[in-house]
């Protein structure tokens, strides 16, 4: 696990390099575009329910004394929760949103690693629109449910520093999830996807950790955060149907036998 975590990370060594030379920065102005228009809206809507989220958070406290200190405290406790559902909801907005615009670019970058000049694809672009909200919607619900019991039990002061952990990880995980996906729709069908990714889940989270670590750089992240975890995800995503067969390729030739 600790060492496809490591893999997924050092992926994104040389994405720039690939991009460049695959020419691919011009597929990513939408992208770009839905990841800055997310991202705002869901930092306003942040930014409103905050305050309020923190007042509900100060009515568990039902003692006149400490009372001002705990109200800090709940503010501070509403933003941090409200950023991590809002991070959650955002991942999966642009990951879904965007994917009848990155498979093609996954699809580039494996003809270019495996030499190929037709991969197997099947797929319309409204197919992988349904395909990216369908495997989203999936993941979002299940990171909901992993998530929400451990903010839950973020607000026990010393448990906090472990939760926060692996609402990290959960997320990470995730994220990379659906940078794979954008290769994996080739080759597996939506249930042999889930099973892929679960069985690799160390590259997954390794992805995601960048993915996530990204979000935290002002403006440059939202703006490079698809373009270099989708170009990493997939060189990984490749090397691991290639190292298990289970890559689904034709060629014009073969096909036209």
């Amino acid at each position: 696990m600790i060492k496809n975590i490591f893999k997924g990370i050092k992926a994104y060594t040389g994405t720039f390099k690939l991009m460049r030379q695959l020419g691919l920065w011009k597929y990513f102005g939408v992208p770009i575009l839905i990841s800055v228009v997310s991202a705002l809206l869901i930092g306003l809507l942040a930014w409103g329910l905050s305050g309020s989220f923190g007042g509900l958070i100060s009515k568990i406290w039902f003692w006149e004394w400490g009372s001002e200190t705990f109200r800090k405290i709940s503010d501070v406790l509403g933003a941090l929760t409200i950023i991590a559902l809002g991070l959650i909801a955002y991942k999966h907005i642009i990951l879904a949103l965007s994917a009848p615009f990155m498979s093609p670019v996954s699809e580039k970058i494996e003809a270019h690693l495996l030499g190929e000049t037709h991969q197997h694809r099947n797929t319309s672009n409204a197919s992988q629109l349904w395909r990216g909200v369908r495997i989203n919607v999936r993941n979002l619900l299940l990171e909901l449910m992993f998530t929400i019991p451990l903010l839950i039990l973020s607000f026990i002061p010393g448990v906090n520093i472990i939760t926060s952990v692996l609402i990290f990880l959960i997320q990470a995980y995730y994220a990379g999830f659906g940078n794979m996906d954008y290769t994996l729709e080739r080759h597996f069908d939506y249930s042999e996807s889930t099973k892929f990714v679960r069985n690799n889940s160390g590259i997954a989270i390794g992805n995601g950790i960048v993915f996530m670590a990204m979000l935290f750089i002002p403006v440059i992240g939202i703006i490079l955060v698809l373009p270099l975890s989708v170009t990493a995800s997939t060189t990984e995503t490749v090397r691991l149907l290639k190292e298990n067969n289970k890559l689904n390729l034709w060629t014009k030739t073969s096909d036209a036998k």
